[in-house]
């Protein structure tokens, strides 16, 4: 295998839909908590993008061997395009899932029991969000869990392994006893910073779903713009492309941040923009990179204001 075919199994190109949230992690860490181990968000980003790698090619793989339709399967899907044989692929995804596994399970032991509660969460929904008999992206559910997961999951480890678990949220086990405690302020603020990401994060795979439509019903495959409707699916994609903004105004109005986190106002014209030439023509080679700039300006702008928030606070 070619590193140019691997690179297309695993979509290289979508991997800032990992990486954005996890610079929004790293730069709330900073902004709010005035501290990073570089060691610890190196193991994780690492741990992170073979993760992540590891589910695109095994959607790939259920996505070929479940489809109903040849034409896709042999001009469409990697798989067939590059002659892939199926067992190369199953091996690299095992391979790519227990280098990801070691390197989280290293984490664990390095910062504490919560991560491998929260890092196994991850990894169950990640593998079964296209493994198994009804895997979520089958599902009216893969917006959620991606969302969630991505948008919310991915920051939340990324600050956990830099700071003292007891200044965000820490499980202590002493046998019979059981205790999970946290800080209230600093939950509510990194929530608060995860709603962008977890709302262009699930507009990512609303917008593959509208512009899929058509083949998505002719694979079987039930997502939630068919329960919803294609307007009522537009009218959503809205939604989660501006409830960011009106988070970032919450962060500065609770004095959970300072001013300059509001830096992330200044992408609201373009994600605006680009939203309303989306909804307007939902198409996967015409207007579907709207859905990729949105992420991008949204969440990029969000970490420069968070950056600066850092350096005015220091």
């Amino acid at each position: 295998m070619s590193l140019a075919v691997f690179l297309d199994l695993v979509e290289a190109r979508t991997k800032l839909a990992s990486i954005l949230p996890f610079a929004i992690g790293i730069a709330f860490t900073l902004a709010y908590f005035h501290q990073l181990n570089g060691l610890n968000t190196v193991l994780f980003f690492v741990a992170m993008l073979l993760f992540d790698m590891m589910t695109t090619a095994l959607n790939n793989l259920m996505d070929y061997q479940k489809a109903k339709d040849q034409h896709y399967k042999a001009t469409v899907n990697i798989i067939g395009t590059a002659k892939l044989k199926v067992p190369t692929v199953q091996a690299l995804i095992i391979t790519l899932l227990a280098v990801a596994t070691g390197l989280g399970l290293v984490l664990a032991w390095r910062t504490g029991w919560l991560l491998l509660v929260i890092g196994a969460a991850c990894f169950v929904i990640g593998i079964f969000y296209t493994f198994g008999p009804l895997p979520l992206s089958r599902l009216p559910l893969g917006e959620v869990f991606s969302g969630v997961t991505m948008g919310l999951g991915i920051p939340l480890i990324a600050v956990y392994v830099n700071v003292d678990a007891a200044k965000l949220l820490d499980l202590q086990l002493a046998w019979p006893q059981l205790a999970l405690t946290g800080d209230w302020r600093a939950l509510v603020a990194l929530g608060l910073v995860c709603v962008a990401p977890m709302g262009t994060i699930a507009n990512i795979m609303l917008a593959n779903n509208l512009s899929d439509y058509d083949q998505d019903v002719a694979n079987h495959r039930l997502t939630l713009p068919m329960y919803l409707s294609r307007a009522a699916s537009g009218r959503l994609y809205w939604s989660l492309a501006l409830v960011g903004f009106a988070a970032e105004v919450l962060l500065v109005a609770f004095g959970l941040l300072p001013w300059p986190v509001l830096i992330g106002l200044l992408a609201l014209p373009l994600v605006w923009r680009q939203s309303a030439q989306f909804v307007a023509k939902p198409d996967k080679r015409l207007t579907f990179p709207n859905a990729i700039k949105t992420l991008v300006a949204e969440n990029g702008a969000l970490i420069v204001g968070l950056l600066v928030s850092w350096g005015v606070s220091r």
